[in-house]
């Protein structure tokens, strides 16, 4: 079997030292090696086939080009795998590959993942989260570039790259508003989420702005899941004038209230319009109707985030605050005019 070509090969191929070929492998070349010799190097590299061994070379330039990713359970759950996309998206044209950990939600064991990672090296760290979380980053990350994506630092300690929740809320909230509705419901989710506020201060400002005068607004608190939203649906069915719109915690909550909504002999959207957030993967724009949707830039997130840890292992000077990436509103078919009746 032939053996792989080495630098010392592409040495004698070009009648050059290994120092020489060392040197414009590594882009230190000018000053160092004549034109001429970089020329006959390159296309000695090219004939032969001389690929760099990539451990050979992180000794030497002291990188390993590769990212850490901490999450809490992103890797492990159907929800918000494209924060890892978006990440990877950006890492790989700028030659970089992601190592990536989860926590599967055991407390401390970040700070286990944290430490694994730098022991092997890694370049920098990303911490991401499924849904928006207020972190105490684990100790390591506060001595290596890194980066937060979906949660931030309540400290400012890190940089951190999170969803634009109340403009996104507002979104949703102005359009049902637009299209006639003035009995609404938000359901909140839990209070544990600092998603939880903002939304409804989105939801608050465009009432506001719009004038509470003619409007029945109705706060439900839920949770997150099918059964949540179902069960929140048949409290407001029940009402003497239930709403005819209805803005969900997140699209399984949406879905929880499509059910109850057909199972109460109700048309979506003719005698009730639903938005959901999230716009996750393989249900909001499956589901009959497909739904209308705050979505989360999960993608985007993952992306921007590897754009800021870039930044800082790339020597610039990147502060510790929080960037708010878009929320748009995807328009389906779970909206509609406002009932006459």
């Amino acid at each position: 079997m032939a053996r792989n070509p080495t630098a010392a090969d592409v040495a004698r191929e070009a009648g050059v030292s290994r120092s020489a070929v060392s040197m414009v492998l590594n882009n230190n070349a000018d000053g160092n090696v004549s034109p001429t010799a970089q020329q006959r190097i390159r296309e000695a590299v090219q004939r032969l086939g001389y690929v760099p061994n990539a451990v050979a070379v992180a000794l030497q330039s002291q990188r390993t080009n590769t990212i850490g990713v901490i999450t809490d359970e992103i890797v492990t759950s159907p929800f918000a795998g494209r924060i890892i996309s978006g990440a990877g998206s950006v890492a790989r044209p700028a030659g970089y590959v992601l190592t990536v950990a989860d926590t599967e939600g055991v407390p401390g064991r970040d700070l286990e993942l944290a430490e694994a990672l730098i022991h092997r090296h890694v370049d920098g760290l990303v911490y991401a989260t499924g849904g928006l979380v207020e972190l105490d980053p684990p100790e390591p990350l506060l001595r290596r570039p890194a980066v937060l994506a979906n949660c931030y630092d309540p400290q400012e300690r890190l940089a951190a790259v999170i969803p634009d929740e109340v403009t996104g809320m507002r979104r949703a909230t102005e359009h049902v508003l637009g299209l006639g509705h003035r009995r609404i419901a938000l359901l909140t989710g839990t209070s544990d989420s600092p998603a939880t506020p903002l939304r409804r201060q989105g939801f608050e400002a465009a009432c506001e702005e719009f004038g509470r005068e003619g409007l029945r607004l109705t706060v439900e608190p839920t949770g997150w899941e099918i059964q949540d939203g179902y069960r929140a649906a048949q409290r407001l069915l029940a009402l003497p004038e239930p709403p005819t719109a209805v803005l969900a915690s997140n699209d399984r909550t949406a879905t929880g209230v499509l059910l109850c909504a057909a199972a109460s002999g109700l048309r979506v959207p003719e005698d009730l319009s639903l938005v959901g957030v999230d716009d996750q993967q393989s249900v909001a724009d499956q589901l009959v109707p497909a739904l209308t949707t705050v979505a989360l830039p999960h993608l985007r997130i993952g992306a921007r985030a590897v754009e800021l840890l870039l930044e800082q292992l790339h020597g610039l000077e990147v502060p510790p605050a929080v960037e708010r990436i878009d929320c748009p509103l995807i328009v389906r078919a779970s909206t509609g005019p406002a009932p006459t009746r």
